[in-house]
This record gives C-alpha cells, structure tokens and sequence, in this order.
C-alpha cells in the first residue's frame, strides 16, 4: 500500500514530473519512505526485546557489534555517524544494561575496544534469529533468486550512499 500525505491524489509526482524527475526516481523515494518508516518502528520493537530500557538508536550499534568483534568508540562513532559525545553517552547506556564492556586494545594500550558481553551476544543473537524467521515468514512466496537480489541491490544502494 503506497501512502499518499494528500489521501491518495499523487499530485507531488504531476508536479515533480513537470521539473523532470523521472518516475522511476519518484517511485523509489516513495517506496524508500516507506520502507525507512517501518524499518524504525522495526528498529524500536527490536530494542526493546533486546532489553525494555534499550533505545531504539543503540539497536544499529548492538548489531555492528555482533558482527564486528570489538571496536574503538571513534570507529563506531564514525560507522553509525554521530559524534563522540552521543557515542560516549551510547556506550555508558549499554555497559549499565550489562550488554557491553570496554577493554584495552591490544594494538594499542592508550585505546578501548567496546564488545559485547556474553548476555549482550545472547539477547542480541535471539532477537536477529526472530527478526531473520520474520523475513522467512513474510517472503515464503518469493523465490529466493529474488530474496538474494533484493539483498544485492540494498547493498549496492547502502555502498553508493557511503559515497
């Protein structure tokens, strides 16, 4: 169902075609509202399964955890894209909640490396398990050909946005 702010008149597309924005680039950002609105609702359920008093922002930072092994603050700052001060108060959340630790980097003892802790793998791993079943669920009738280039294409967008 495509969400229209003006009840359904697609009167932006009239007006955008008219300045020559193709409709294929229409179409997209329509789709992409779409989608980025359910993806932090999603966002939001997810980090609370995590943990009730987890913000729905740290959920991100959890994952890349999960998948990364440990980094420098600095690092996950920049990967997430806010600055130091949000990540410090991120990460001082987290270690209270018991789902990270910080300890001394190996490659360089004035640095920490922030991982997670055991319970923080655990709840975090349960709920990416629950939200992998959800996508099994909700995109049984597609074929998985299909699966496998809705990934690729969501990476080709994410790598040309880093740009």
């Amino acid at each position: 169902m495509h969400e229209h702010a003006n009840g359904g008149e697609r009167h932006g597309e009239t007006a955008a075609s008219a300045s020559g924005v193709d409709q294929e680039f229409l179409a997209l950002e329509r789709e992409l509202t779409v989608f980025l609105r359910r993806a932090r609702a999603n966002q939001g359920e997810m980090a609370r399964e995590v943990h009730p008093d987890l913000e729905s922002s740290a959920y991100g930072l959890l994952v890349r955890l999960d998948e990364s092994g440990g980094q420098r603050a600095t690092d996950l700052a920049a990967y997430i894209g806010v600055g130091k001060a949000t990540m410090s108060r991120q990460l001082r959340a987290l270690e209270e909640l018991g789902l990270i630790a910080r300890e001394p980097d190996p490659a360089d003892g004035r640095a920490w490396l922030v991982r997670l802790t055991d319970e923080g793998r655990s709840r975090v791993g349960r709920v990416r398990e629950a939200r992998r079943a959800r996508y099994v669920s909700k995109l049984a009738h597609w074929d998985r050909r299909e699966v496998a280039e809705l990934a690729r294409l969501l990476h080709q967008l994410n790598r040309g946005m880093e740009k």
